[in-house]
């Protein structure tokens, strides 16, 4: 099936001040989540994210942090862990794009857990780094291995949008070129 605006969820995972430095490709992978991020919020897809220990690894990092309606501070690694993150997702949406780090813990944890919750979990590929390109790919294969979709940023931007004449195609087309 197709991704649908009105039933998703953009969740960013951990994408914060003291992480994003260290990891592979940090910059492609913070400039692609914050692409999405802007797409989403065009196309009224909720932006929600989690930071982990946040005493000790910052808050999420600009401009991601001017696109996220909502924050839950988590120290689980998997965010579904945590009491009342589930109530917390925005309601009546049964679809989790996940972006973040890092791909092969938090993004991975949560990934699977939103599986078990009954959420139809996607993994934004181009969206989520690890410190290890290793580690990134044994994640996406895992993830798959236990239900979730792997897409990419542009496969989620366009399927949300449907069609080109979607009022908003133009906008999020300058987004992507």
């Amino acid at each position: 099936m197709l991704l649908q605006a009105s039933d998703s969820i953009l969740l960013i995972v951990d994408m914060q001040g003291r992480l994003m430095p260290v990891i592979h490709d940090g910059e492609a992978v913070l400039a692609t989540a914050h692409k999405l991020a802007q797409a989403a919020h065009l196309l009224d897809v909720p932006v929600v994210a989690t930071e982990h220990h946040s005493k000790m690894l910052g808050v999420t990092v600009a401009p991601l942090n001017e696109w996220v309606q909502s924050t839950f501070q988590k120290m689980h690694f998997s965010s579904t862990r945590e009491r009342g993150f589930d109530a917390w997702l925005p309601a009546a949406r049964k679809t989790v794009l996940v972006a973040g780090c890092e791909a092969h813990i938090c993004v991975l944890q949560t990934v699977i857990g939103l599986t078990e919750l009954g959420y139809k979990a996607v993994l934004v590929s181009d969206a989520a780094g690890s410190r290890k390109p290793s580690d990134h790919h044994a994640a996406l294969r895992r993830a798959r291995a236990h239900g979730a979709e792997i897409v990419t940023s542009e496969m989620a931007i366009f399927e949300w949008m449907e069609t080109c004449e979607h009022p908003r195609f133009r906008d999020v087309l300058r987004l992507v070129k």
